[in-house]
């Protein structure tokens, strides 16, 4: 594996897992495009103008995507289903049309000479938040995320504050995904707000659908293959969104649960498997 695509691997996989976050709560997200660009955005202004260290910035840079997730989970978790993606698909279309349009970010031309981001602090990311959310699979904290996204209403009956469990998990995947933003901009050097265009979300929720939806290891094993298999496969370079296209298609009519199943997530996590 070359260090880019190690790099892009722990990007995807820490993408993958700020949907899953969101997700565990009921809230299915695709508004990590802009959690993500807001995070690559602060971090990149703040090591270019202000001489920030990189580690300082990127944390600062997650910090706003979190506050910002906050402030939009407020209004966005007022809605449902298809309503709750539709509203979150418009934040990431319009989180690229507010960047197109301050030219103190660079505006459409984008914002370059970031750097200090290597495949090893990608790698170091994955570690700690993969760490962070297995600690929270073995906790009761995870039946909480459980009975909230089951039926919010028997949670919210049973004394459950199931507002702020959603808004605090929509708030740590935006802190997620932020983060991510900051190491991909300060990788590459140099992006334009259209980088963060809104199939930078969907494809973050195929791949927690590739991997098994509420299953932590599954997205992050999703996020991996088919970030992988594409480069190292020739013909799929250049055909990759319509052999993941196929590939969902045929997942959800063969395996609708993902590639790895609940039962191992309860195995994985330490906990008793109650069902297969």
């Amino acid at each position: 594996m070359t260090p880019d695509l190690l790099f892009f691997t722990c990007i995807n996989i820490l993408m993958a897992w700020s949907v899953y976050i969101a997700l565990a709560a009921g809230a299915l997200s695709f508004g990590s495009a802009a959690f993500m660009a807001a995070g690559c955005y602060v971090a990149g202004l703040l090591t270019v103008l202000a001489g920030w260290p990189l580690l300082p910035a990127c944390l600062a840079g997650a910090a706003l995507s979190g506050v910002l997730g906050l402030l939009l989970g407020f209004p966005a978790l007022r809605v449902r289903g298809i309503y709750l993606i539709l509203t979150t698909i418009g934040v990431s279309m319009s989180m690229v049309v507010v960047l197109e349009n301050i030219d103190a970010v660079g505006g459409s031309v984008g914002l370059g000479g970031m750097a200090g981001a290597t495949p090893w602090h990608g790698a170091a990311a994955v570690l700690v938040v993969g760490l962070a959310l297995w600690i929270v699979s073995r906790s009761p904290l995870q039946r909480v995320l459980d009975a909230v996204r089951e039926d919010d209403e028997v949670a919210a009956a049973l004394g459950m504050n199931t507002v702020a469990v959603k808004l605090g998990a929509f708030a740590v995947g935006a802190v997620v995904a932020g983060f991510a933003g900051g190491l991909y901009g300060h990788y590459l050097s140099f992006v334009r707000p259209d980088t963060f265009n809104v199939l930078v979300s969907i494809y973050a929720v195929m791949f927690v659908i590739l991997g098994g939806v509420n299953n932590l290891w599954g997205a992050a094993v999703g996020a991996a293959v088919m970030t992988i298999l594409p480069e190292q496969v020739a013909f799929m370079r250049e055909w990759r969104p319509s052999v993941f296209a196929v590939t969902i298609i045929v997942l959800l009519l063969v395996r609708p649960q993902g590639l790895l199943t609940r039962r191992f997530a309860t195995i994985a996590s330490g906990r008793k498997a109650d069902a297969p």
